[in-house]
């Protein structure tokens, strides 16, 4: 199909992308009897010279989503798999070096992990991990890197130390000012690294380990009066103690316990008896910066 130039009318073309959504990927290394397991979730999204396929339908710029799942696959075999951010590097330098018409390449990858059954140095049985998902995200546009790593589905819960008072009333106002009570949310959090291309790289899962390491210990660590200056301890205390991070992002619902009536039975409640409620709940997010940073993080994070 020859190539045309834009159709004629008012609407022209914005932004635009493709790529292979979740290719889900285990690699396991056989280092004798002890193997290895990292088990991603792999998104790749592609841009750049694309307007003429969408304008004509030419596919002569057009790499294959399916050419895209396969390189995922291959790669795993060729590089194995460190870490998630090496992984996505690897990638996305592929796919805007190998192909012209390809200017960007953003890689999007969740990671499951595996604990081992009945060993902890060697063998081959292993039960997934019921802990968080970890995250990463890197972006290459043929010059620079950016990475952005993160975890979710982390839930934490502090039985004490933590009060919610005086707070704004109006005539809507129903819930009692607590003194004690248990906080509790799921920890979504991405952060993203200063590294852009130049000089040494991170060591990605050492500094995975270390920001997840800063976070737990803040929660834990925190005398809370809201759910806000929990969060903001838990950033602040990534961007002071791990130098190769300039952003962080928090999203934290507020996974709510409230004391049970038991009065009808005759029962004292003495911060013993909770509902968990899972919904509605509330949701507290804010972004941690870095003194004369940017922020770069999206404020929405579902497609993070």
């Amino acid at each position: 199909m020859a190539e045309t130039s834009r159709p004629a009318g008012p609407a022209i073309l914005a932004q635009n992308q493709y790529g292979k959504a979740e290719n889900r990927v285990v690699r396991i290394t056989r280092d004798g009897a002890t193997h290895h397991i990292k088990d991603l979730n792999v998104s790749v999204t592609l841009s750049g010279d694309m307007d003429d396929v969408h304008y004509s339908g030419s596919n002569a710029h057009v790499l294959p989503t399916d050419t895209t799942k396969n390189t995922v696959f291959a790669f795993a075999k060729r590089y194995g798999i460190e870490s998630a951010e090496q992984f996505g590097i690897h990638l996305a330098r592929h796919f805007v070096t190998s192909q012209e018409a390809i200017r960007t390449a953003r890689i999007r990858i969740e990671e499951y992990a595996w604990d081992r059954i009945g060993a902890e140095d060697g063998g081959h049985s292993f039960v997934r991990k019921g802990q968080e998902v970890r995250h990463a995200q890197v972006f290459h546009d043929g010059t620079s890197w950016q990475v952005i790593s993160g975890l979710g589905d982390l839930v934490v819960l502090n039985s004490t130390d933590s009060e919610f008072w005086g707070y704004a009333k109006d005539g809507y106002t129903t819930l009692p000012e607590a003194y004690d009570r248990v906080l509790a949310t799921e920890v979504n959090a991405r952060w993203r690294y200063g590294w852009t291309g130049g000089g040494d790289a991170p060591d990605w899962d050492a500094s995975y380990a270390e920001v997840r390491r800063h976070l737990l210990e803040a929660f834990a660590g925190t005398y809370s009066y809201s759910l806000q200056q929990t969060l903001y301890e838990m950033g602040a205390r990534v961007i002071g103690e791990r130098a190769e991070v300039d952003e962080i992002r928090l999203s934290l619902p507020n996974k709510h316990h409230f004391l049970a009536d038991l009065t009808p039975f005759g029962l004292t409640n003495d911060n013993e008896v909770y509902l968990a409620a899972d919904r509605p709940y509330g949701l507290i997010e804010a972004t941690v910066l870095r003194e004369g940073r940017e922020a770069a993080i999206p404020v929405d994070l579902t497609n993070l």
